[in-house]
């Protein structure tokens, strides 16, 4: 819990009543490692904050070699199928663990009472918007202005314990290249 109140704390303070009241409605759960803990078409029912580990967002393909991978969210961020979670609808990718994950759940129906009956809600609605709008701008952004092992340098220059812990597949998939071409790159690089 202490992780989620610093990072909650840089941004605002949070009344004791507040965070007494939205702490009690976080679940702390731990998933194992490369476990799909949202499929495809279920509806996202939790915003969580990850304490420890990393979590894949991607689209499922029949052949899992053609499977689209388009985010990672790591320790100290929140992760969830925000547009599913938003719309209450059927999710159109799923979340996967890449490490045993530890993370801070809450439900949709409980972040509308927290909502409701405190301050500290609609920060965290805010920021996990915020957060998860900035990650996906900064995404197109990259694809559309730079190159390959631009995108590729950029990762491990953020992330460098990437790849220890992301399969290259999943990372030539997130770059938009082919594992062949990330090999290329790798080399050169």
């Amino acid at each position: 819990m202490e992780q989620i109140k610093a990072y909650l704390d840089k941004t605002a303070a949070i009344s004791k009543a507040d965070w007494d009241f939205f702490t009690s409605k976080l679940h702390r759960r731990i998933i194992p490692k490369k476990k799909v803990f949202l499929k495809i078409n279920d509806i996202e029912n939790h915003i969580s904050f990850i304490e420890t580990g990393v979590v894949r967002l991607f689209i499922p393909k029949e052949n899992p070699e053609k499977e689209i991978t388009f985010g990672f969210s790591f320790k100290d961020q929140f992760v969830s199928a925000y547009d599913s979670f938003l719309r209450q609808k059927p999710s159109l990718y799923q979340l996967q663990t890449l490490t045993e994950t530890t993370i801070l759940s809450i439900t949709y129906k409980d972040l509308q009472e927290v909502y409701k009956t405190t301050q500290i809600g609609n920060l965290i609605g805010r920021l996990t918007a915020e957060r998860l709008f900035l990650i996906k701008s900064k995404r197109e952004q990259n694809l559309l202005n730079l190159t390959a092992e631009e995108r590729y340098k950029g990762l491990f220059k953020e992330r460098p314990e990437l790849l220890k812990v992301i399969p290259l597949k999943y990372i030539s998939s997130y770059i938009g290249v082919t594992a062949q071409a990330l090999s290329r790159i790798r080399k050169r690089v």
